[in-house]
């Protein structure tokens, strides 16, 4: 954000006289298809036009957290395990990502240790996803036959044969993969066998969640990973530029949540706080004091 731009904010008054924040804001987001970029597109559509923010199109956590570091971006979605340990803030947990291990309804495999040895795309580098697929290498012993594709790159690779499975950390269900479905039929396969082993060694991050039933025709629900995301901020982000962000997330949580994850993913001010080991930004933290005590 522009020195200017808070300048002008300071001289913004509301009509009640209280001052009312004024911002240009980056929000670092993720991939075309995924929903980052369609929860960013949202929020941005609701903060307008005192608060403007402008979404990026990134291949996730991980770049988004650089973007972050560099003061190329002033707001930034990434999963809560890879904003672990940075000096980082949260304005609130979002929504749920549920890691989804896809492969094609044809293949034998039923779980991921099934898949060592096979040519596999572990999420796309610099994003989030890749950073669990490395530690799914590790837990579940895959081997070396490891790529990083975006994911309409992983969908049409699997389709054409050419990796036997993808990661993929998001919504449920994601149109992309949906696509993928209904072009050739898939399959998750489960990860709740490696959860124990991931909560010792990587911490609270990594939660039980079932991919429900239904979801890419799976005719049961699939027990899976799950790990929060979270929109974050630099510590020096302004306090009344966080309450308004904040107050955005509350006050209007049914727009935000889009369209490919409705019935399954949803904000309340009881999980928008739960950021795991990343701490609330102070403005946020007061946004939420106020608005419920």
């Amino acid at each position: 954000m522009k020195r200017r731009t808070f300048l002008l904010g300071a001289l913004a008054v509301t009509a009640c006289g209280t001052t009312a924040p004024t911002a240009d804001l980056t929000l670092a987001a993720g991939e075309q298809g995924g929903l980052y970029l369609d929860f960013a597109t949202l929020l941005a559509r609701q903060l307008g036009p005192t608060v403007r923010v402008t979404p990026r199109v990134t291949a996730g956590s991980l770049e988004n957290l650089s973007l972050l570091r560099d003061r190329r971006a002033d707001l930034g979605l990434t999963l809560a395990d890879t904003a672990t340990g940075t000096d980082l803030r949260a304005l609130g947990r979002v929504y749920e990502n549920y890691f989804q291990l896809v492969v094609r309804a044809d293949d034998p495999a039923r779980s991921a240790r099934d898949l060592a040895g096979r040519p596999l795309s572990l999420g796309a580098r610099g994003s989030g996803a890749s950073v669990f697929g490395d530690r799914l290498v590790a837990e579940a012993e895959l081997g070396e036959r490891v790529d990083h594709l975006p994911l309409a790159e992983a969908a049409q690779a699997l389709a054409d044969r050419r990796i036997d499975a993808f990661l993929w950390s998001g919504g449920v269900p994601t149109p992309t993969v949906s696509t993928l479905d209904d072009r050739i039929p898939i399959r998750l396969l489960p990860l709740s066998d490696l959860l124990p082993s991931l909560r010792d060694r990587y911490g609270r991050a990594y939660e039980p969640v079932s991919v429900p039933a239904g979801v890419y025709r799976a005719p049961a629900e699939v027990p899976t990973v799950g790990v929060a995301n979270l929109l974050v901020c630099r510590p020096d982000l302004p306090d009344d530029i966080a309450g308004a962000v904040t107050r955005v997330l509350v006050e209007r949580a049914a727009a935000l949540v889009p369209e490919q994850a409705l019935g399954t993913q949803f904000l309340d001010a009881r999980s928008l706080i739960g950021t795991t080991d990343v701490p609330l930004h102070p403005g946020a933290a007061a946004a939420y004091r106020d608005l419920h005590g």
